[in-house]
């Protein structure tokens, strides 16, 4: 099935793509979270407008992405949440708690979207978690955990 993918997903390919995946993938997974749409031959129009929106949030050059990760890979992300005994946190730290973070810490506007967190973060101490700032340029970053 030809999909128009809406959002990006890992391992599939960015907003804006049109990918071929199997049937019961899109039925089951893409098209219920509207991570893609169907392709029709009116589905250019979409493309063009997905793409531009996306270029518009990206960064202007591929030099400023690699200044950005520079930036992100030289210090650590601090992150300030409730825990309790033995450090476990009373939820969990999300993608958007991590953009705010690295905001304060004087770092580049990044979008949520485009942190990946391999694992669930719901204790205190260092995490990674990896952050795409360009088609070409990704950040692997390091999030510490404090307790409030």
């Amino acid at each position: 099935m030809k999909l128009i993918l809406t959002q990006p997903v890992s391992g599939l390919g960015v907003a804006g793509d049109v990918v071929d995946v199997k049937d019961g993938y899109a039925r089951n997974y893409l098209l219920p979270r509207k991570l893609g749409t169907a392709w029709t031959k009116g589905g250019q129009k979409q493309v063009d407008a997905i793409l531009a929106g996306r270029e518009a949030r990206s960064h202007k050059t591929e030099e400023e992405a690699k200044a950005a990760k520079a930036t992100l890979q030289s210090t650590p992300v601090t992150v300030s949440a409730r825990a309790g005994q033995g450090g476990r946190l009373f939820g969990a730290v999300t993608a958007s708690d991590i953009a705010e973070a690295i905001v304060a810490a004087g770092g580049p506007q990044v979008d949520k979207r485009r942190i990946e967190v391999p694992t669930p973060i719901r204790t205190v101490g260092e995490h990674s978690a990896h952050v795409r700032l360009h088609d070409d340029v990704a950040a692997d970053i390091t999030v510490v955990v404090q307790e409030a």
